[in-house]
């Protein structure tokens, strides 16, 4: 290696200068190494890291504290998959100094006091583990239920939130008016809409869809004064990731963290307060009759959320198919 490119840089420590980097991923092991300021989980990621001899300990705890807790066998099945969401999280907030983001099971995704109640069960397991509400986002899908039993945890009870599978602008208009504290849009999986619908196949990153609906939903925040901050999300490659910097947060893969920690590329700050003031938005507002009708008008979000729901559905029964195997030994 040479003595310039020694002394350069990496991309990731200059995104890092401009944006929060997040950590997208259950491995403790990828937190340490790239040191993210938050890390953000799911039942998808849950369920890999499960599978891998070094979490078994988490695993084995969530299972004990279920059966002590008795009641009948989907009881103790729902107790040990909450648990497993807990041990995770405390553990992360072991490495990383900020928040970490623990998901509501998708499948109440339609289901506001299912959500709420399930919220409120989550920050309580937390708090016995000595755990502050303020280091934990609940992560729920923005579904309009979603958003409303957002709008209550915030508001009625303090609880921070983080909305998920978000892919329409209105998703995140509704979002910022009910007083979300973060949105996640999902960058790649536009992208991966766009490609396999339409004719274009590869963008340029300035001009990636995915990309282009963070970027406007970003300068819309800024540009009328919502609270609620942006966390790019679901990344395909780099070019994606640097063509946000200056999001107010990013969570990156560990593969994609590892090419990011490898370059030196210069890395410019895209997304600013102070070109979002000057944008062109105007002010619009969602409410249930705007979010359902801007949704069923676009098809792209209408497939992405209900098929990110489903699949995030999916990996839960997988995570609680491992648990009811070792409950029932």
């Amino acid at each position: 290696m040479s003595e310039a490119k020694k002394q350069a840089r990496s991309a990731l420590d200059q995104l890092k200068d401009m944006t929060t980097v997040v950590a997208d991923t259950g491995d403790f092991e990828a937190m340490k190494k790239y040191k993210p300021t938050d890390a953000t989980t799911n039942p998808s990621l849950i369920f890999a890291a499960s599978g891998m001899p070094a979490y078994q300990s988490l695993i084995d705890e969530a299972i004990k504290w279920a059966k002590e807790r008795g009641g009948s066998e989907e009881e103790q099945l729902s107790n040990a998959m909450d648990k497993v969401c807990i041990n995770f999280g405390v553990k992360i907030l072991d490495i990383i100094p900020g928040r970490v983001s623990t998901e509501v099971d998708a499948r109440l995704s339609f289901d506001k006091e299912g959500m709420v109640n399930k919220a409120k069960q989550l920050i309580q397991m937390y708090k016995e583990e000595g755990i502050s509400k303020d280091r934990i986002l609940i992560k729920l899908s923005s579904t309009w239920e979603g958003i409303q039993a957002a709008r209550e945890l915030e508001s009625e009870h303090g609880i921070h939130c983080n909305m998920t599978l978000i892919f329409n602008f209105y998703q995140a208009v509704a979002c910022g008016e009910a007083g979300a504290t973060l949105i996640s849009p999902f960058v790649g999986r536009i992208f991966d809409w766009f490609v396999k619908n339409k004719s274009q196949k590869s963008f340029e990153p300035l001009e990636d869809p995915g990309v282009l609906s963070v970027t406007k939903i970003y300068n819309y925040y800024k540009k009328f004064g919502f609270d609620t901050v942006v966390m790019g999300a679901s990344f395909r490659n780099t070019g994606q990731i640097l063509g946000l910097a200056g999001c107010d947060l990013l969570t990156i893969s560990p593969g994609l963290l590892e090419k990011l920690s490898e370059s030196t590329e210069s890395v410019e700050t895209y997304l600013q307060k102070e070109k979002a003031a000057s944008s062109d938005l105007e002010k619009v507002s969602a409410d249930e009759k705007v979010f359902r009708w801007q949704m069923n008008e676009d098809e792209m979000a209408s497939d992405k959320l209900s098929e990110g729901i489903r699949k995030f559905a999916a990996d839960a029964v997988k995570l609680e198919n491992v648990l009811r195997e070792r409950l029932l030994k």
